[in-house]
């Protein structure tokens, strides 16, 4: 006897009535397409951080080689080879060559998202940290950055290379040489994953013409919290 249409439909893998489950895009991958070089960073391990490292600072959210700065890749085949490798790890991105990134408060994030989107300012990639906390603006790098290499590979991100926070800029940090972000879909000790609010395909903006509606952003929500008696 023939089988009927569901019958065949099940012996392909598929129950009746089930949809095909999305493939979800790999973000990674098409942020290295662009040509925005990453390297393996460590991830959540329980409560902890998957390095070795005794009492890690910034559990699961930095590079896990001192020399990320020089092995980081933009390479498609060495992406693959890392997670051949090292399944299940963050990536992170460094900072100051093809790109820098001003982060901001989530809050401040939040006011110049609106302001920028409304207007005819250039807004370039933007995604949310995996901690939820902050907002990170991809832009083009500062002029030098690519040659202006930095000579300590440590661990910098926190808190990076000047003009990190400004004093009329609370909570502001420029990303550049000698630093580097999570990419999504980084996880973070909390649960939460790096996402993009904003295309990461949009022309990267002057990193010039954010800084004032972020700087601008950051006053106002600072302006808004009371300061605490002792």
């Amino acid at each position: 006897m023939a089988a009927t249409g569901a019958e065949r439909t099940v012996s392909r893998g598929r129950i009746p009535g089930m949809r095909r489950k999305r493939e979800e895009p790999d973000l990674v991958a098409a942020f290295v397409a662009r040509g925005f070089a990453v390297v393996p960073a460590a991830a959540p391990l329980g409560p902890g951080c998957s390095c070795s490292r005794v009492g890690c600072p910034n559990p699961g959210a930095h590079p896990l080689s001192y020399g990320w700065q020089t092995e980081a890749s933009a390479d498609p085949a060495q992406l693959y080879r890392w997670r051949s490798r090292l399944p299940d790890v963050n990536f992170a991105s460094p900072t100051g060559r093809t790109h820098d990134v001003l982060d901001v408060p989530i809050s401040a994030g939040r006011i110049a998202f609106r302001t920028l989107t409304t207007s005819s300012a250039p807004l370039g990639p933007v995604a949310v940290s995996a901690e939820g906390d902050r907002c990170l603006f991809f832009t083009t790098a500062r002029p030098g950055g690519e040659d202006e290499r930095a000579t300590d590979e440590w661990w910098r991100c926190d808190l990076d290379a000047a003009p990190e926070t400004e004093e009329g800029s609370p909570g502001l940090r420029w990303h550049t040489r000698g630093s580097y972000v999570l990419v999504p879909p980084a996880r973070a000790v909390n649960g939460g994953r790096a996402r993009w609010i904003h295309a990461f395909e949009a022309p990267l903006p002057d990193p010039l013409r954010l800084l004032g509606v972020l700087a601008d952003a950051c006053e106002s929500v600072a302006a808004t919290i009371e300061p605490t008696e002792w």
